[in-house]
């Protein structure tokens, strides 16, 4: 993305200076006074990892109810099923259960809809399926929150209904045994951004009350972590201490699909950091899903052998190259398509031809280049649109949609990304609907704005030692994103293409200091700049590792020709 304006926050110097001579890393400490941290004691707090900060899970309404009834399905020899969602969240969370039912030597089943013939959620067909097989307890991971019909038609099949999920409620709750749900509104747990897998992880928590907190998360956290970040939660509070343990744990003991996955990619154990997961498992974990093959990617985290996991790990990596082919043909008729007629307000584009498991992927991708919210549909033959919603700016996906809800067969999720169900004859209401509403809630349209940390004015702020500090006060994510800095008045010395010219390295000096950038997906001639001028960079500062060697590089999120002011 191209910025048009960047806003650089600053810090306050003096909070900066007490921090360091607290004996937090001076770079650390800037960072810190920047993010509004400007006390030790604010500070520390937030740097600490007590365990102490993991609330109680009996604070989530209606757990107690679910742990009875499990308990009683293990005792009893029932037959469970796991029911879950096909993304990555809902795969990790269907995982940590059967990981647990398999340890308590119970009876059980994990059930994932197709994405393309079932859709999201709990459906009848399924419930039937289930009962036919003798199913008498159902638990949901990361969905079911808005199952209200199917919850009734659950107790006529004579199935016991637990709903565990995560997603905004509406005004009825499903008529359930339990529904465990943070955004109940009567749910005083105080972590509201759980993600679906770190609900199911506190029902695991739950039925083990009394088993330290400690060993639960070095034998489960590695789900945690992986389903928080790929769904884009929050990395603050409660979720940041689940998933630093998380992030442990996976450097600790890899699961073998973990571990295979990881080699396949080029990551080292070491290197499992929030991008990492982010940017480089989960999409190929998610491909799976995407593809309509989920039982892959579950079969690739459940497994216990190395060569199974070879296996799977070979086929998923193919299966996300199939992904990425899709993905990019959409793409670009759509995008071919709205250059013909550009936007004025939410992009709502439908049709026969598109694969559904790729919505998602290209309405971020339409969202972001057009700076209006983005409606993807895929209209089977039936006449039935799925659509994947990606909000953009401020802009209220869900509560978009709710005001839409008559036109709508289904739909749920959260303000910024959700999913929704419309037959072919409403999509044109729906268009002009979602249009209308969007220009009574926005009246000043976003616009790409870089939004910075502070200028390095010392280069030599950025040492080796002091990135390499900076980087382990990790997650960086949703609600606490990244360093974001910037340096003014470099001279870029050298240029050079590299990924067969989609990206391009640079060396910029600054103050008789030169540092290593990499740009990634802009290649030279579009940097408008050129070896020997004076620029501004934007840029997240990273260690870098390479055979042994490793130096700060400079990920470059935007650069400039030199201004005078900002």
């Amino acid at each position: 993305m191209k910025f048009v304006d960047w806003v650089v926050k600053g810090y306050d110097r003096a909070a900066a200076v007490k921090l360091s001579r607290s004996g937090i890393n001076p770079l650390v400490s800037v960072f810190l006074a920047a993010r509004g941290m400007t006390t030790v004691d604010a500070a520390r707090e937030f740097l600490r990892e007590d365990l102490s900060l993991i609330a109680d899970p009996f604070l989530l309404k209606d757990m107690d109810a679910a742990v009875e009834r499990i308990r009683a399905a293990i005792r009893n020899g029932e037959r469970i099923a796991v029911y879950g969602d096909y993304d990555v969240d809902g795969m990790t969370a269907s995982c940590l259960l059967a990981c647990y039912f398999r340890a308590q030597g119970a009876d059980f089943e994990i059930y994932i809809p197709g994405r393309m013939d079932e859709g999201y959620g709990v459906n009848n067909c399924a419930l039937e399926a289930l009962a036919a097989r003798g199913v008498s307890l159902v638990v949901t991971v990361d969905c079911g929150i808005t199952a209200l019909e199917e919850a009734l038609y659950a107790k006529e099949l004579g199935i016991d209904l637990i709903i565990t999920d995560h997603h905004e409620c509406k005004e009825t709750l499903p008529d359930a045994l339990a529904v465990v749900d943070p955004k109940r509104r009567d749910c005083p747990y105080p972590n509201k951004s759980l993600a679906g897998v770190g609900v199911a992880f506190k029902l695991v928590c739950a039925l083990e009350r009394g088993r330290d907190i400690e060993s639960l998360l070095l034998q489960y956290g590695d789900f945690v972590a992986i389903g928080t970040i790929a769904d884009v939660m929050s990395v603050v509070g409660e979720n940041r201490i689940l998933i630093r343990r998380g992030l442990h744990a996976l450097n600790k003991k890899s699961r073998p699909g973990l571990r295979r996955l990881m080699r396949e990619t080029c990551v080292e154990r070491r290197d499992i950091t929030t991008p990492t997961i982010g940017f480089v498992l989960a999409p190929r974990l998610n491909a799976a899903g995407r593809m309509g093959r989920t039982s892959l990617t579950v079969d690739l985290l459940l497994t216990e052998s190395e060569e199974e996991a070879e296996q799977l790990t070979l086929e998923l990596c193919s299966l996300n190259n199939e992904r990425r082919e899709l993905e990019s043909g959409i793409f670009e008729e759509a995008y071919t398509a709205l250059l013909e007629k550009p936007p004025k307000g939410p992009v709502v584009l439908e049709s026969r031809g598109w694969y559904q498991g790729v919505m998602g992927i290209v309405a971020a991708r339409i969202a972001e280049q057009f700076l209006f919210p983005a409606v993807m549909i895929s209209v089977g033959d039936d006449g039935v649109g799925r659509g994947s919603c990606r909000s953009f700016g401020s802009f209220k996906m869900y509560s978009a949609l709710e005001k839409c809800s008559d036109l709508l067969e289904n739909f749920g999720g959260h303000e910024m990304a959700a999913g929704l169900t419309i037959t072919e004859d409403k999509i044109g209401q729906f268009r002009e609907r979602i249009f209308s509403y969007y220009h009574e809630t926005i009246k000043i349209p976003a616009v790409p704005t870089l939004r910075l940390d502070f200028e390095v004015i010392k280069p030599e702020l950025l040492t080796l030692e002091n990135v390499t500090a900076l980087e382990r006060i990790e997650p960086f994510g949703n609600s606490f994103l990244p360093p974001f800095l910037c340096m003014r008045g470099a001279v870029l010395n050298n240029v050079i293409p590299v990924g067969g010219g989609k990206h391009t390295k640079l060396r910029i000096l600054k103050a008789g200091k030169s540092f290593d950038c990499i740009c990634f997906g802009r290649c030279a001639e579009d940097l408008g700049a050129s070896e020997g001028d004076v620029v501004d960079v934007a840029f997240e500062p990273q260690v870098n590792e390479y055979r042994g060697w490793r130096n700060v590089q400079l990920h470059i999120i935007d650069i400039r020709a030199h201004s005078e002011s900002f």
